[in-house]
Protein backbone atom coordinates (compact mmCIF):
# COMPACT_ATOMS: atom_id res chain seq x y z
CA UNK A 1 0.00 0.00 0.00
CA UNK A 2 1.11 3.21 -0.91
CA UNK A 3 1.64 6.24 1.74
CA UNK A 4 0.30 9.53 0.81
CA UNK A 5 2.04 12.75 1.17
CA UNK A 6 0.11 13.59 3.99
CA UNK A 7 0.72 10.06 6.42
CA UNK A 8 4.73 10.32 4.79
CA UNK A 9 5.10 13.22 6.62
CA UNK A 10 2.63 12.14 9.82
CA UNK A 11 4.74 8.74 9.67
CA UNK A 12 8.03 10.75 9.82
CA UNK A 13 6.96 13.32 12.20
CA UNK A 14 5.62 10.75 14.98
CA UNK A 15 9.12 8.43 14.46
CA UNK A 16 11.06 12.03 14.85
CA UNK A 17 8.91 12.49 18.11
CA UNK A 18 8.75 9.12 19.79
CA UNK A 19 12.92 9.33 18.96
CA UNK A 20 13.47 12.10 21.48
CA UNK A 21 10.18 11.32 23.82
CA UNK A 22 10.40 7.65 24.15
CA UNK A 23 14.76 7.37 23.03
CA UNK A 24 15.92 3.43 23.31
CA UNK A 25 19.24 2.14 22.82
CA UNK A 26 20.01 -1.34 21.53
CA UNK A 27 23.42 -3.09 21.90
CA UNK A 28 24.39 -6.92 21.34
CA UNK A 29 26.80 -9.28 22.92
CA UNK A 30 28.10 -12.32 21.37
CA UNK A 31 28.59 -15.69 23.20
CA UNK A 32 31.70 -17.43 21.92
CA UNK A 33 33.30 -20.44 22.60
CA UNK A 34 35.94 -22.61 21.53
CA UNK A 35 36.70 -26.01 21.01
CA UNK A 36 37.72 -26.73 24.16
CA UNK A 37 34.92 -24.96 25.40
CA UNK A 38 36.41 -21.45 26.57
CA UNK A 39 34.63 -18.89 26.39
CA UNK A 40 35.54 -15.84 24.73
CA UNK A 41 35.88 -12.65 27.12
CA UNK A 42 36.80 -8.75 26.43
CA UNK A 43 38.12 -6.28 28.81
CA UNK A 44 37.63 -2.76 27.49
CA UNK A 45 39.47 0.64 28.33
CA UNK A 46 36.05 2.94 29.40
CA UNK A 47 34.91 0.12 31.62
CA UNK A 48 36.23 -2.06 34.76
CA UNK A 49 35.30 -5.79 34.42
CA UNK A 50 35.04 -8.35 31.97
CA UNK A 51 32.06 -9.14 29.42
CA UNK A 52 31.53 -11.08 26.29
CA UNK A 53 32.40 -9.36 23.26
CA UNK A 54 29.50 -6.24 21.33
CA UNK A 55 28.66 -3.01 21.22
CA UNK A 56 25.86 -0.99 20.09
CA UNK A 57 23.45 -1.15 17.15
CA UNK A 58 24.23 1.64 14.81
CA UNK A 59 21.23 3.15 13.14
CA UNK A 60 19.81 1.14 10.25
CA UNK A 61 21.95 -2.02 10.64
CA UNK A 62 20.42 -4.97 11.92
CA UNK A 63 21.12 -7.15 15.15
CA UNK A 64 22.75 -9.99 12.92
CA UNK A 65 25.24 -7.21 11.35
CA UNK A 66 25.78 -5.61 14.69
CA UNK A 67 26.98 -9.19 16.35
CA UNK A 68 29.33 -10.19 13.33
CA UNK A 69 30.95 -6.59 12.55
CA UNK A 70 31.49 -6.56 16.63
CA UNK A 71 33.18 -9.76 16.59
CA UNK A 72 35.23 -8.54 13.86
CA UNK A 73 36.32 -5.38 15.10
CA UNK A 74 36.91 -6.44 18.85
CA UNK A 75 38.43 -10.01 18.30
CA UNK A 76 39.21 -10.47 14.56
CA UNK A 77 36.71 -13.28 14.25
CA UNK A 78 34.30 -14.03 11.15
CA UNK A 79 31.00 -15.88 11.62
CA UNK A 80 30.98 -18.75 9.25
CA UNK A 81 27.20 -19.50 9.94
CA UNK A 82 24.27 -17.48 11.61
CA UNK A 83 24.37 -16.04 15.33
CA UNK A 84 21.71 -18.01 17.36
CA UNK A 85 19.46 -15.94 19.34
CA UNK A 86 19.67 -15.90 22.83
CA UNK A 87 17.45 -13.19 24.57
CA UNK A 88 16.31 -9.93 24.74
CA UNK A 89 17.47 -7.60 28.06
CA UNK A 90 16.51 -4.70 29.81
CA UNK A 91 20.07 -3.33 30.55
CA UNK A 92 18.90 -1.04 33.69
CA UNK A 93 22.13 -0.69 34.76
CA UNK A 94 23.10 1.51 31.41
CA UNK A 95 19.43 3.15 31.05
CA UNK A 96 15.94 1.75 31.13
CA UNK A 97 15.58 2.57 27.81
CA UNK A 98 18.50 0.62 26.51
CA UNK A 99 18.36 -3.05 25.56
CA UNK A 100 21.04 -6.02 24.98
CA UNK A 101 20.54 -8.56 22.50
CA UNK A 102 22.71 -11.65 23.02
CA UNK A 103 23.38 -14.31 20.58
CA UNK A 104 25.44 -17.09 20.48
CA UNK A 105 27.92 -17.80 17.91
CA UNK A 106 28.79 -21.28 17.32
CA UNK A 107 30.31 -20.85 14.04
CA UNK A 108 33.13 -19.16 13.33
CA UNK A 109 37.04 -18.79 13.19
CA UNK A 110 39.57 -16.48 13.47
CA UNK A 111 40.28 -14.70 10.75
CA UNK A 112 43.10 -12.30 11.90
CA UNK A 113 44.72 -11.25 14.49
CA UNK A 114 43.25 -9.54 16.91
CA UNK A 115 44.63 -5.78 17.33
CA UNK A 116 44.72 -5.45 20.93
CA UNK A 117 45.23 -3.44 22.98
CA UNK A 118 43.73 -0.66 21.23
CA UNK A 119 41.49 2.26 22.37
CA UNK A 120 38.43 -0.02 22.71
CA UNK A 121 40.08 -3.54 24.19
CA UNK A 122 42.51 -3.33 26.44
CA UNK A 123 42.40 -7.48 26.56
CA UNK A 124 40.75 -10.47 25.14
CA UNK A 125 40.76 -14.09 25.58
CA UNK A 126 39.24 -17.80 25.77
CA UNK A 127 38.56 -18.41 29.78
CA UNK A 128 37.73 -22.18 31.01
CA UNK A 129 34.17 -22.19 32.30
CA UNK A 130 35.85 -23.21 35.74
CA UNK A 131 38.28 -20.32 35.38
CA UNK A 132 36.86 -16.73 34.58
CA UNK A 133 38.12 -13.88 35.82
CA UNK A 134 37.70 -12.55 39.03
CA UNK A 135 36.44 -8.85 37.57
CA UNK A 136 33.95 -10.73 35.18
CA UNK A 137 30.64 -8.46 35.06
CA UNK A 138 27.73 -9.37 36.92
CA UNK A 139 25.51 -9.95 33.93
CA UNK A 140 27.76 -11.97 31.88
CA UNK A 141 28.30 -14.01 34.35
CA UNK A 142 24.35 -14.70 35.00
CA UNK A 143 24.33 -15.33 30.74
CA UNK A 144 26.81 -17.54 30.78
CA UNK A 145 25.08 -19.55 33.44
CA UNK A 146 21.91 -19.47 31.75
CA UNK A 147 23.22 -20.54 28.65
CA UNK A 148 25.36 -23.24 30.66
CA UNK A 149 22.94 -24.72 32.72
CA UNK A 150 19.91 -24.19 30.22
CA UNK A 151 17.83 -21.96 33.24
CA UNK A 152 14.93 -19.63 32.81
CA UNK A 153 16.55 -16.52 31.49
CA UNK A 154 16.07 -13.35 33.77
CA UNK A 155 14.96 -10.53 31.72
CA UNK A 156 17.17 -8.05 33.03
CA UNK A 157 20.94 -7.63 32.14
Amino acid sequence: MKLTRRQKFMQTAFLTVSRFSRGMTMGVRALVVDDSQKVLLVRHTYVNGWYFPGGAIDPGEHAFAAVERELSEEAGIGLTGPPRLLSVFQNAHASVRDHVVLFHCPDWTQKRAPDVPNREIAELGFFAQDDLPADISPGTTRRLEEWRSQIDVLPVW
